[in-house]
């Protein structure tokens, strides 16, 4: 069994009475979670899986959903997510291509339209959750999976959902071993904890505001309930939600993604309704390292980055309290330090030579957590480690807009636009262009009470400030561009506005 898996079945049997989960108000014991993991663990013996076997869980911020997901991970399953925040038509298709031995779903989810034909096409059986830890059944005229499934994922524990910025949202598996490398990286974080420490639950209430169909917030609620401690889980991330949560359960840490953060300090929330926060963790995005400074600044409160992926297995580098306290100002923008066991180094995109410290090239680390035999894997992130081994994430180099021979990298134009005084956000894409090959465009969020520049006033701010090739040839003002469940901008989804913009125009 792994560590998670130990940790989990401890803390489960030390206090059936004890609240575990505040959701939608109403607060849930261990007993009623540890009762519906029973349930499902004893559903899926009646379907004779085995080991590695493929199970769906229909993923939500919500007891029961949660209670799946411990369920798959800690009884040598491969969990495979699925995001029920998809429209219908996208997920009946996406259940179909899965061909899933079974899936684990609220019974909301399965009378949506569609989903029960496509399950039943693709093959799979399906288990119903019952309320939000009221159990669950196998679902009749579902108890036995297809022939056609494809029923196991050898060492997988997980085929996660990416966030899906930069295209359509794929899977990548995670592979077991990796998994609870990465699970003893993240206790790393936490101060006083051991991965050989015996299960037993702590005080203190954490915030879970961020998307389980991601790895981010995935990490927060299995690091949450293994580490015996109580979660409010918040189904979708709100200013007014947050802000309610951190007021009343007073933790000393809370998370958001750094979308979120900024629609924090635009709410203006008073400092003593923070005042129980030691710190702010955030990732899942970059940091503008402005919105850290505000923080500490109107707050006293640290924002810790992490920086990692879906890819990783998690986070792989982050802010420590003390690090921050010492090094911020100094450091202003790094997303921090490698974790124990990750090692890192900047290598030339083309030759792939080492660089020296403070040198930007392309990320490369090695890590057992990777599951690659200890090669290095190259990432699509432009870094640059410097001399004390603070990591500096640039942007990422295989975003680059190539227009007419010259390479513009959105984030290096975004972050020059968000210093204009009425800009609160800037997204640059690039749209195909005939001569060119490519063009930067950008879209705009303004600052609160900010009035709208021209385009042609952006345009000089744009020509005074980069290189001309860099200067997007399009500005299209927005309330806010369209969003992953992560908060991250959507890039596909940003470029068809413009794309749609140009149609109007021809």
């Amino acid at each position: 069994m792994s560590v998670f898996s130990d940790l989990l079945n401890g803390v489960l049997q030390i206090d059936r009475e004890s609240d575990v989960i505040e959701h939608g108000g109403k607060w849930y014991n261990w007993g009623q979670l540890a009762d519906t993991i029973a349930d499902l663990r004893a559903a899926l013996a009646k379907l004779n899986l085995g080991r590695d076997s493929r199970v769906g869980v229909m993923v939500r911020n919500r007891p029961s959903p949660f209670a799946a997901i411990l369920t798959a991970v800690s009884t040598e399953a491969c969990m495979v997510s699925i995001n029920p925040l998809l429209p219908d038509e996208r997920l009946v298709k996406d259940i179909e291509g899965l061909r899933l031995p079974v899936v684990i779903a609220e019974q909301g989810d399965l009378d949506r339209p569609g989903v029960l034909d496509a399950l039943r096409k693709a093959g799979s059986a399906v288990i119903a959750l019952e309320g939000q830890l009221a159990g669950a059944h196998i679902l009749d005229g579902f108890d036995k999976p297809g022939p056609d499934v494809r029923l196991e994922e050898p060492g997988v524990i997980i085929e996660m959902l990416t966030s899906g910025t930069t295209g359509a949202p794929k899977r990548i598996p995670l592979k077991r071993t990796a998994f609870d490398k990465s699970f003893v990286g993240a206790l790393s974080y936490e101060k006083g904890r051991n991965p050989d420490d015996p299960a037993k639950l702590r005080s203190g209430v954490m915030i879970l505001s961020n998307p389980m169909t991601h790895i981010g917030g995935l990490w927060a609620g299995l690091t949450c309930i293994a580490g015996g401690r109580k979660g409010c889980m918040l189904e979708k991330f709100s200013v007014a939600t947050w802000h309610d949560a951190v007021r009343r359960h007073r933790p000393k840490v809370a998370g958001a993604v750094p979308a979120a953060l900024r629609m924090i300090l635009d709410a203006n929330i008073p400092k003593e309704d923070l005042s129980s926060l030691v710190a702010v963790r955030t990732g899942a995005a970059p940091l503008d390292p402005e919105i850290a400074n505000e923080f500490l600044e109107r707050y006293d409160i640290p924002v810790l980055q992490n920086y990692g992926a879906t890819e990783f297995s998690g986070a792989v580098a982050g802010w420590e309290l003390k690090d921050f306290r010492q090094y911020w100002k100094d450091k202003h923008g790094s997303v921090g330090r490698f974790q124990p066991g990750v090692e890192g180094r900047v290598v030339d995109q083309e030759t792939g030579e080492i660089l020296p410290a403070g040198q930007e090239g392309v990320l490369e680390m090695r890590a057992a957590q990777f599951s690659n035999g200890g090669e290095w894997l190259r990432t699509t992130d432009r870094a640059e480690i410097d001399e004390d081994g603070f990591l500096f994430i640039r942007g990422r180099a295989d975003l680059a807009i190539i227009r007419g021979g010259f390479k513009v990298h959105p984030d290096d134009v975004n972050k020059t636009y968000e210093q204009h005084p009425a800009i609160r956000e800037a997204v640059t894409v690039g749209i195909k262009d005939r001569r060119l090959g490519a063009v930067p465009v950008m879209a705009i969020m303004l600052k609160s009470g900010a009035a709208a520049p021209s385009a042609e006033e952006l345009t000089a701010f744009g020509k005074e400030h980069l290189m001309p090739y860099q200067v997007p040839v399009k500005f299209l003002i927005l309330d806010e561009v369209p969003r992953t469940p992560s908060m991250k901008p959507a890039l596909p989804q940003v470029r068809e506005l413009f794309a749609d913009m140009m149609a109007d125009e021809a």
